[in-house]
């Protein structure tokens, strides 16, 4: 079975969606599901991205993660040209089955961000005393 031959099927109802055993990806208008991707040792969230079928497709028939770069739009193979390979240990769907989260083992250095950090996750948002906001380093 290659990534072309994988079906998904269609939404069926509410009942089907949330308590069937079918896996029917709900994308968006734009062909796309967010996936969530945590490590697989200590469940700490690395990245968020999006999948569209081609990659959700090539996901499940490569064990590894495939996404869909909406900067660039085209497929990206997690890892490809930097090592950090996420092969993915579990899927799982939400409940309307419009998003998923892997938990990956990260091939390389254990990176994941393009920035050569851990995580895309390494700020956080801090409101000053003058009411402003800011990017801080979330140093976790």
């Amino acid at each position: 079975m290659t990534a072309r031959d994988i079906a998904f099927d269609p939404p069926g109802s509410r009942a089907e969606v949330e308590e069937g055993t079918a896996f029917m990806p709900r994308f968006d208008r734009d062909g796309l599901i967010t996936c969530i991707a945590v490590d697989a040792g200590d469940g700490r969230v690395l990245m968020l991205a999006h999948m569209n079928a081609e990659s959700l497709s090539r996901t499940l028939e490569t064990g590894e993660a495939w996404y869909w770069s909406r900067s660039r739009r085209e497929l990206w193979h997690k890892g490809a040209t930097s090592g950090q390979i996420q092969r993915v240990v579990e899927m799982r769907v939400d409940c309307d089955q419009d998003a998923l989260l892997i938990r990956v083992a990260v091939g390389g250095d254990g990176g994941c961000c393009h920035t050569g950090r851990r995580d895309c996750f390494y700020r956080g948002v801090v409101r000053k005393p003058d009411g402003g906001v800011t990017l801080e380093s979330a140093g976790i």
